[in-house]
């Protein structure tokens, strides 16, 4: 490992919050249907590094992180190809639109599972994923993400 494991944890976590962060200000710039190319630049970058860094973390085998970040950076690449190489032409302009708010669910979707699994009072409250409070916050945040991915398509048509 480049980094002792608890910079490389935090360096993680700072990026995955920054993901988070401008993924959310790129959303609701696209709802606008305004392109925001710096707040996109830094989004697509530290959601990138974000799940790249998730498999630098030593493993024995792969587990749902690893699933979740391999899908991530699937919606990622083709968000890159759709935004900077096919510059939103036609179809591709949609396609950016949603394998954007994909990979930014993504990144929520883990923080809400770090959250409750780091958090002691939501750690009693929600032991396992399948439990009811972690799996209603999942479904929640979920029917939010779609609501947004809708009304980001609905904004960016422009």
């Amino acid at each position: 490992m480049l980094f002792d494991p608890p910079i490389f944890l935090l360096i993680h976590v700072v990026l995955s919050v920054l993901g988070v962060i401008t993924g959310l200000v790129v959303v609701g710039g696209l709802m606008a249907g305004a392109r925001l190319d710096g707040w996109t630049g830094v989004f697509l970058a530290t959601t990138l590094l974000t799940s790249i860094t998730g498999f630098g973390f030593p493993f024995t085998k792969v587990l749902p992180p690893h699933v979740v970040g391999g899908i991530s950076l699937v919606a990622l690449a083709v968000a890159l190809v759709a935004r900077y190489w096919k510059q939103l032409s036609g179809g591709w302009r949609a396609t950016y639109v949603v394998t954007a708010v994909t990979a930014l669910y993504l990144n929520v979707f883990v923080l809400i599972v770090q959250i409750f699994t780091k958090t002691l009072p939501l750690a009693a409250l929600a032991p396992t994923p399948g439990s009811p409070a972690h799996a209603g916050t999942q479904l929640i945040v979920l029917v939010v993400f779609v609501w947004l991915g809708w009304s980001a398509l609905k904004g960016f048509r422009r």
